[in-house]
């Protein structure tokens, strides 16, 4: 949302279902509880969303068009192929420690229940489809020297490991972007 920009109903929607998760789990949220925290009826919340489902798969596709914002920025100012993957990675691991939501999915420790662990993991085509896509875009001003699909698999591996990693992370953003970086470096260099 731009600077300024009034905030719509479905934002508001979305950020207390976020809050509602992130403050005592999932199957906390209701669409009438939701409905109450934004002052609006249950048949806006419905209107605006859909059903349960609905709001899980937009909730979590919000979270991915702001990952995939930090990915587009690290292309965008980078002229060097494999110090662009590094400041993606980078960036998006950096976001995920801090990430309110993220963490209630995959962390029970935190109230939640684990009915929306399946949008990030085994539901996760059209996930990995879209960013792979978005990806692709940005490598493509690239001289790398792979193909088409090549560089979609690349990409795929890439997304997979990256998420493994904001799943569960066993280094510090820092070093796991080193990591990738050196990895993509190999390949590339074969």
């Amino acid at each position: 949302m731009a600077a300024g920009a009034p905030e719509t109903t479905r934002q508001r929607i979305l950020d207390a279902a976020v809050e509602m998760t992130t403050e005592s789990g999932w199957a906390s949220v209701t669409m009438s509880r939701i409905a109450q925290r934004c002052g609006v009826s249950r048949q806006t919340v419905y209107n605006d969303i859909g059903a349960k489902p609905a709001l899980a798969k937009s909730l979590i596709l919000r979270e991915l068009e702001q990952f995939l914002a930090v990915v587009s920025t690290a292309f965008d100012q980078e002229d060097d192929f494999i110090r662009a993957i590094r400041q993606a990675t980078y960036g998006v691991l950096d976001r995920a420690q801090d990430n309110k939501l993220l963490h209630a999915v995959v962390s029970a420790t935190h109230g939640a229940d684990t009915e929306l662990l399946p949008y990030l993991t085994s539901h996760s085509e059209g996930l990995l489809g879209y960013a792979t896509e978005l990806i692709h875009e940005h490598v493509e001003k690239f001289e790398h020297g792979l193909t088409d699909d090549q560089a979609d698999t690349a990409i795929e591996m890439t997304v997979r490991v990256v998420l493994s990693h904001v799943m569960q992370p066993t280094k510090s953003p820092d070093e796991t972007a080193d990591d990738i970086a050196w990895l993509i470096s190999r390949v590339l260099n074969g």
